[in-house]
């Protein structure tokens, strides 16, 4: 009963998690379109990483079934979740940055 208390505990939690990302999601779309910068990049970054890698991980929760085939997919998410939030980075620090790029597709 412990475990299932701890573990209903943490999903909870991640949920909580789930939903403030969205929420600072609502906020950095305006933000990165009245006040663009370095800051409003890393945090789409970091944002847009965490909310593609825990709506993945709902896919692979859904859809992938078998212990090793999970095991599986869920490293292949981390490393994908990873160089995904390292390529946003390095985008962010060596181009014009995510606000910036953004701005230069609406302008076409």
């Amino acid at each position: 009963m412990f475990l299932l208390a701890g573990s209903s505990k943490a999903a909870s939690l991640h949920w909580t998690g789930e939903r403030a990302v969205s929420v600072l999601l609502l906020g950095l779309l305006p933000a990165a379109y009245l006040c663009p910068g370095p800051a409003v990049d890393y945090s789409l970054a970091a944002a847009l990483t965490l909310h593609g890698h825990w709506g993945l991980g709902q896919v692979i929760t859904d859809y992938v079934h078998g212990d090793v085939p999970n095991k599986v997919a869920n490293v292949g998410l981390y490393v994908l979740s990873a160089l995904t939030f390292a390529g946003l980075c390095h985008f962010n620090y060596h181009d014009v940055g995510i606000c910036k790029a953004v701005a230069m597709l609406w302008s076409l």
